[in-house]
């Protein structure tokens, strides 16, 4: 059994360990660092834009993704120990069709790279960093969404902050693929829910078994 585990940002190394040892031992880690990210365009004085939730990217703002993501890699290969194999998805394969809109950012494409098969084979913990060809930055959460399709995952979870999706002040148990997508369409969902909600209904509607935190998204 498949799980493809992705880490927020802001969980990334703190929770991994205990994360892993509840998903099993083939497990994909994607993380984020979207928090990293934004604190070193901070500091460089770029100001961030997102459009429904994803970070508009230039070439500069690429620079300090590419950074920002190697360092959070690091850190949540080192939490894992010898067993983690550090990736970066646009040196393994990952694809992604541009959005021109967006700058230098892609929506990846369902792939089961060779680096990622042979890691899981080996019984290691493959650590990819959400990069696609070209290079794109990526969403991290489309990207764990796009490689669980792709390598036919039983499970995708998503570990963040939060604890689940949020309907009318309630954490959901329970959020149908059809329901979420109507929510994301009228706008009762916002921020950075939104790519996190996207992903987990392509994932479900791609026969993975989909959560983010204590909510399920079923087809």
């Amino acid at each position: 059994m498949t799980v493809v585990l992705k880490l927020g940002g802001r969980v990334a190394a703190a929770s991994v360990r205990s994360a892993l040892a509840e998903a099993g031992p083939r497990t994909v880690v994607v993380h984020g660092a979207g928090p990293q990210i934004s604190g070193e365009m901070e500091r460089r004085g770029i100001e961030p834009t997102f459009v429904r939730g994803r970070r508009v990217t230039t070439a500069e703002v690429l620079d300090v993704v590419r950074a920002s993501l190697a360092a959070v890699n690091a850190e949540v290969c080192a939490a894992i120990g010898a067993g983690a194999v550090p990736l970066f998805g646009d040196e393994i394969g990952l694809r992604a069709a541009r959005v021109e809109a967006l700058g230098l950012v892609g929506d990846p494409e369902p792939v089961a790279p060779e680096a990622v098969l042979a890691a899981l084979d080996a019984g290691l913990v493959p650590v990819v960093a959400p990069l696609a060809e070209g290079p794109l930055n990526v969403n991290a959460d489309e990207a764990a969404a796009a490689l669980a399709v792709g390598l036919g995952a039983e499970r995708i979870v998503f570990l963040s902050d939060v604890p689940g999706v949020l309907v009318d002040g309630e954490v959901a148990s329970v959020l149908c693929a059809a329901e979420a997508e109507a929510g994301l369409a009228d706008g009762r969902f916002e921020g950075g829910i939104v790519p996190k909600l996207m992903a987990a209904v392509h994932a479900a509607r791609g026969g993975v078994r989909a959560s983010i935190g204590s909510t399920e998204v079923p087809v």
